[in-house]
């Protein structure tokens, strides 16, 4: 099973460390379109700031994160999970896993990044900003430029075995399931369910992910079909119906946390 998380547009920033190994990386058919998209970054963040911050969205209480871009490859590096601090990440809260369930977390989860692709919890990265809808100037789309080499990635990272794709639509974006996974990829959806209404809650939905996902690493469970994953789900508790390839699952109470 590989099971696909968004990053988070929060980020802790090591204080130490060594700096980025583009090398060392899981998935080195990406390494190429890594080394386009850091060298464009860099070089737009050491331009004119007020360009910089136009091309990232950026506003002007995020000068900080224009400056650390520009030095992005002297920066310290950790490891991923522990870079990313989003809703999602503080739910699944990684580092209080036991040992066999953080083993099963480095390697069947990977996160989207719109600057390195996908990568493995134990990565080592620095703390950077850009998004995936970004366009950088000279390269075009940071989408564009995954669009081809993350769905072959996906298929060979995941074999025979089920893909479940957490990820937001901005991130799907940088590469879609390819069609000989079809009938192997889940998606899901969080509805929170009250006085017979249901409704999709943003921040609830992530934390709720990030729960969700922490279950299925501590009980070990290995689903190899969407059925199964279904099954699995409820075996933790979760209310879940089958629609087609997404699975929603209904919660009657909200935990932001």
């Amino acid at each position: 099973m590989l099971i696909l998380l968004p990053p988070s547009e929060g980020k802790t920033r090591p204080t130490a460390g060594t700096p980025l190994d583009l090398d060392a990386l899981s998935f080195p058919v990406l390494t190429p379109v890594r080394e386009q998209l850091l060298r464009a970054l860099v070089k737009l963040c050491n331009g004119q700031q007020k360009r910089a911050a136009e091309v990232l969205g950026l506003g002007p209480t995020q000068a900080d994160a224009i400056a650390i871009n520009a030095v992005l490859t002297e920066q310290p590096a950790a490891r991923a999970d522990e870079i990313y601090t989003g809703v999602l990440f503080s739910a699944l809260d990684l580092s209080s896993l036991d040992d066999a369930s953080r083993q099963r977390a480095d390697t069947s989860l990977a996160i989207a990044s719109a600057l390195f692709g996908l990568l493995r919890p134990a990565d080592r990265i620095p703390a950077y900003r850009l998004s995936g809808t970004v366009t950088l100037p000279r390269l075009g789309t940071v989408a564009g430029r995954w669009r081809t080499p993350l769905p072959r990635v996906m298929a060979d990272a995941v074999g025979d075995g089920l893909l479940v794709d957490l990820r937001s639509g901005t991130y799907t974006a940088l590469g879609k399931p390819p069609a000989e996974l079809a009938e192997r990829t889940a998606t899901m959806r969080v509805l929170h369910e009250h006085d017979g209404r249901r409704k999709v809650v943003s921040h609830f939905n992530k934390a709720t992910k990030g729960r969700i996902v922490r279950g299925l690493l501590e009980s070990g469970a290995e689903p190899r079909t969407i059925d199964e994953l279904q099954t699995a789900l409820a075996d933790l508790g979760w209310t879940v119906e089958r629609a087609g390839s997404r699975l929603d699952v209904v919660v009657a109470e909200v935990a932001l946390t």
